[in-house]
């Protein structure tokens, strides 16, 4: 079963991760680099608009995909 790194990006800061999954394929992974965005999002202030979050995906070869979440608001003319 393949092995897959999920090194997390924030802003200018990166956490790797030392442990990785075990997972069924890239597809698999692509799902759990979501879900962590997603989960992650929460944790944003309402203030962080512009803030960029990214998970990296690699593997013992290296670099897989990057998932990204950019948050942002517009105001609407009151």
């Amino acid at each position: 079963m393949p092995h897959y790194y999920f090194d997390i990006r924030d802003g200018k800061a990166l956490a790797v991760d030392e442990e990785g999954l075990n997972l069924t394929n890239q597809r698999a992974a692509e799902i759990e680099a979501a879900l962590s965005l997603a989960d992650s999002a929460k944790d944003l202030a309402p203030s962080a608009s512009g803030r960029g979050l990214a998970i990296e995906v690699r593997d013992a070869n290296g670099p897989i995909f990057r998932a990204a979440f950019l948050f942002g608001t517009a105001r609407s003319n009151d």
